[in-house]
């Protein structure tokens, strides 16, 4: 099975902090270890519950974020996409390349609502 993993990202592709609000998300799509196809998507205008249902329709998979509040994470986890909270503010890029290693440290979630 194929992964599709998104990571928000801002102009230069590095993670942005607050997931609901970025303006770009990069999504990857991983098989057999390999990242196969990468796309960026402008997210749908912030507006709670709209992002975890239109990336479940786009079958992401799993998310990597900086920060997100807990309701954000159980729609995503009822659209069933894992979230992945705390990630540093890296690039995209070695955000994947870590996931895919399983070394990807993660700290404290950066949202405080």
């Amino acid at each position: 099975m194929n992964q599709k993993i998104a990571i928000p990202v801002d102009d230069n592709g590095v993670l942005d902090a607050h997931f609901g609000h970025c303006k770009l998300l990069h999504v990857a799509t991983i098989k057999n270890g390999a990242v196969i196809q990468t796309e960026k998507l402008v997210p749908p205008p912030h507006e709670p519950g709209l992002l975890p249902k239109w990336l479940a329709e786009k079958n992401v998979t799993d998310i990597i974020a900086g920060g997100m509040g807990q309701k954000a994470i159980s729609l995503f986890n009822n659209n069933k996409i894992s979230a992945y909270v705390g990630a540093p503010k890296n690039k995209a890029e070695d955000l994947l390349e870590s996931f895919m290693q399983d070394s990807l440290s993660y700290t404290a979630n950066y949202c405080d609502h």
